[in-house]
This record gives structure tokens, C-alpha cells and sequence, in this order.
């Protein structure tokens, strides 16, 4: 039989994909607070849709780990979690871990250019306190690796996963403890220069490891 021909994403899976990342990114940027209660008439008024793509959205949250329905069928913003932070951060650093292992023989001269950029604008975001463009770096510098290792999984893992983690990353990013991190980024990429395999592992594996489950 013909091979049926690739077709553009339908107008419905767009608007479903458009609800469910602007409802992830308000919960992970915390305009939506931990334990704050989903209200669907509420949802459709501010983001302007109808109810069947906010409760499809909902959904994917829950299995996020970013929301959670009550018996009663009330749906809440999931508090935060200590024993969900910490298996999502150990999965988030496996995962970086291979990227770097996979990246570092595919590196090239731009992409130390990317590092040493985000690295530069990582810093300089925690010096005017500035959570926002500290998190925004610190994903551009991660990215690169991920970026590099030529494996597409990795990254489609790291979306599912790693929202689990952003409210930590943020209060983290809010702290003095995140100065610690700018001392990692310049571990990996002193080793990553050496094509030091094992240490460039062994600084992600610290960095990752080193957000606390807080809340």
C-alpha cells in the first residue's frame, strides 16, 4: 500500500501543546503556587480556551507530577515533594551524565564558545540576583551537551522530567547556594576543554546532585 504522507500538526494539537506548556511554565515560574486549587472556569478566562484542552492539559500535569486531584475532584498544584524531587533529580543527572560522556568527543570550537557565553551569563545573572536569567543560563549551558550528544532521547526525557525540578532550581537560584553551581559549570568546562571524560562526568553528577529537595 502507499506510504501515507506526513500531515502538519492539526490546529487541535497545537492549541492542546500552547495550554499545557503555558500551564507548566506558570506552575514552574510560580505564578501558580504549590497547593493552589485549579479552578477550570478560571483557567478558561485567562488563557482564553475551552474547557476540554485545559482538563487534556491537566492530565499531562498530573502525570508531570506537577498537579494532583483530590477525591473530592478538585485539582491542586502539586505541593512540593521531597521523595519526588529527589528521584527526578537522579534521573535528571543520569541523564546529564550521558549527554556529557557522549558530547565530549562531538565538541567543537563553538560549542566551548556556548559554554564559556553561558557560563559568563550565569554568573553574572547571581551577581544582580536575578533567578530568571540565572535559570535561563544555567539551561543554555546544560543544553549544549544535550545539544551535542547526538542523541534526541535524552532531550525528550530532560522535558518530561525536569519540571519536577524547576521550583527547586529557582529557590536555589534565589540563594547564595547557588554560587556553588557557578564553581561546577567551571569544573565541567575546565574538564570538557581537557577532554576529560571522567571529571567532566564527575562535576555534572555534583552539580545535578546538588539541589536539595527544598520547599
Amino acid at each position: 500500500m502507499p506510504v501515507p504522507k506526513a500531515q502538519a500538526p492539526t490546529r487541535r494539537s497545537r492549541l492542546r501543546d500552547d495550554v499545557y506548556s503555558r500551564l507548566r511554565s506558570a506552575i514552574v515560574d510560580g505564578t501558580l503556587s504549590p497547593g493552589e486549587k485549579l479552578k477550570d472556569t478560571e483557567l478558561e478566562d485567562w488563557l482564553g480556551v475551552s474547557r476540554t484542552p485545559i482538563r487534556e492539559a491537566i492530565q499531562r500535569l498530573e502525570r508531570d507530577g506537577l498537579v494532583e486531584t483530590r477525591p473530592n475532584k478538585s485539582t491542586l498544584v502539586s505541593p512540593f515533594d521531597p521523595a519526588a524531587t529527589e528521584n527526578a533529580r537522579n534521573v535528571v543527572s543520569s541523564l546529564h551524565e550521558l549527554a556529557t560522556r557522549l558530547a565530549l568527543p562531538r565538541l567543537v570550537p563553538s560549542d566551548f564558545k556556548s559554554l564559556e557565553d553561558a557560563h559568563s551569563a550565569f554568573e553574572a545573572a547571581l551577581d544582580r540576583d536575578d533567578a530568571e536569567a540565572a535559570l535561563r543560563a544555567d539551561d543554555r549551558f546544560h543544553a549544549v551537551f544535550v545539544r551535542a550528544s547526538g542523541n534526541d532521547l535524552i532531550a525528550d526525557l530532560l522535558d518530561q522530567v525536569t519540571p519536577t525540578l524547576r521550583r527547586v532550581e529557582r529557590l536555589r537560584f534565589s540563594s547564595t547556594a547557588a554560587r556553588e553551581s557557578v564553581k561546577h559549570h567551571a569544573r565541567i568546562l575546565q574538564a570538557a576543554r581537557k577532554g576529560d571524560t571522567r571529571a567532566a562526568i564527575e562535576a555534572t553528577r555534583e552539580n545535578w546532585q546538588s539541589l536539595a529537595a527544598e520547599g
